[in-house]
């Protein structure tokens, strides 16, 4: 009669503990590797060439069975197995997002000051600004040179590798600049300038006047053979440069820059790789981009990519039968999981979840029917038929499950890409993660959570 959760850590066999703890190595080693959303889709991609999955753009006709994958522009990496039923009955989709908050650098960046070489950024994405000063950074990305080369930059990752910082103010001086401000203003965005250098270049040259900053670009055009201008078309971006480590003596959560949302990238990216023989429906693995800024660009879930590859998966089965009329048909008929994670409930900070209502680590995948803000704004609200299915297919298939809110009502909120999946007429809901330190340099989950959504993400598949 009663409604219980149970934590999964709870009488949980020998067995069934060491798949978990041995599958958070593998997603350990993803999230040291791939720390930017180019970085993830080209080790997606590697990964599922080595799994059978062929460019389809190589490709003419498709049938079940097939493995096909789609890349945009490096941002978005799109796996599809084909279905062994009718493509107009609908195809299964796990849209995850691989960008995370991050510092980007300013197209022209570089600049000196007080004897120091410096770099000016700018917040991707929703952050604690003071969370990013006196901390280790990485810089990550490409820089696109006139000539069509494109030069990828990696500093901060290998150990004998130097690292950058953002230079805090001392305890004893910051009363008057710093104590009295608000929290989202104890640095301030124009502040979160980074520390590259503070050696002057030792040439004898009168007319130079920036010797500190002529250091960093000599440095760069000795490395990686670019210059100042060529700032202008990168994108180069500061990640914390730790490593994913266990947290707690019994080693049950992993601690990492990123969880949000590569936990459920990596975890419906292997369960793809892992399905025991064709599903029933196709199956779509959708790795998008800039979630974290509204999903906008032309790599973002508000383009028109969907369209575009759904249109050529329909197109390469049905041949000339295709038309929009089925592609609409194809995409209301589908079902969704935006694999999103959620608010887990804060040991420290209980007083901003509705207790009841909060997800908690180590009790599985949370189901988000509604996110959104002040009345649900914004928000996309799954169908009590939907919610009843996956409880259903879950629950039989032993998948620890539970649901979840961002937080009280009128306490703050947030949203995903539910809403443009559900645009189509797409049956979505979210379903992902409870972590701790959301959008922090340091976010944590339950490795036991990490195992359960690739069991419920494979679940889904076949559903």
């Amino acid at each position: 009669m009663f409604y219980k959760k149970e934590n999964g850590w709870k009488d949980i066999e020998e067995s069934v503990k060491k798949n978990v703890m041995d599958f958070s190595e593998g997603y350990k080693e993803f999230l040291d590797t791939a720390k930017t959303e180019r970085e993830v889709i080209t080790y997606s991609q590697k990964m599922a060439e080595a799994n059978g999955f062929v460019d389809a753009e190589s490709v003419e006709t498709l049938k079940a069975g097939d493995k096909v994958f789609y890349n945009n522009r490096g941002k978005n990496l799109i796996l599809a197995v084909i279905g062994t039923d009718d493509i107009l009955k609908g195809a299964n989709f796990v849209v995850s997002h691989v960008d995370s908050p991050r510092l980007d650098l300013k197209q022209s960046p570089l600049y000196e000051d007080g004897d120091f070489a410096l770099l000016k950024t700018h917040y991707y994405g929703g952050i604690k600004k003071y969370q990013w000063a006196s901390r280790a950074l990485s810089l990550h990305g490409v820089v696109a040179l006139k000539d069509g080369k494109l030069i990828d930059i990696v500093i901060g990752e290998d150990p004998t590798d130097p690292v950058f910082v953002i230079p805090d103010l001392l305890p004893h001086l910051d009363r008057h600049v710093q104590r009295e401000r608000k929290a989202n203003e104890v640095l301030k965005g124009e502040e979160m300038n980074i520390l590259v250098g503070s050696t002057p270049t030792t040439m004898k040259d009168g007319e130079m006047k920036e010797h500190f900053k002529y250091t960093i670009l000599k440095k760069l055009n000795d490395d990686y053979g670019i210059v100042e201008e060529d700032f202008i078309s990168a994108e180069l971006q500061l990640v914390p440069a730790e490593k994913a480590r266990d947290i707690g003596m019994d080693r049950a959560i992993v601690g990492a820059y990123g969880h949000d949302d590569r936990i459920c990238g990596y975890t419906s990216m292997i369960s793809m790789f892992d399905l025991e023989g064709t599903p029933r429906r196709t199956s779509i693995c959708y790795l998008a981009d800039k979630e974290e800024v509204g999903s906008m660009g032309s790599t973002g879930l508000q383009s028109r990519y969907l369209d575009y590859f759904m249109g050529d998966i329909i197109y390469k089965i049905l041949g000339d039968k295709f038309n929009d009329h089925l592609l609409r048909k194809v995409l209301w008929n589908s079902h969704a999981l935006s694999s999103d994670v959620n608010a887990g409930l804060n040991p420290l900070f209980k007083s901003v979840h509705d207790e009841q209502n909060a997800s908690k680590l180590g009790y599985g995948i949370v189901l988000t029917k509604y996110t959104g803000s002040g009345g649900k704004g914004g928000s996309s609200d799954a169908d009590a038929e939907y919610v009843a299915e996956l409880r259903s297919i879950f629950d039989e298939a032993n998948i620890k499950w539970q649901t979840g809110m961002l937080g009280k009502v009128d306490e703050g909120g947030g949203g995903t890409v539910a809403m443009f999946l559900a645009h189509y007429g797409i049956r979505t809901i979210d379903a992902g993660a409870a972590l701790l330190s959301m959008h922090s340099p340091m976010e944590l989950a339950s490795k036991y959570d990490v195992y359960e959504i690739y069991r419920a993400y494979k679940v889904f598949y076949n559903f």
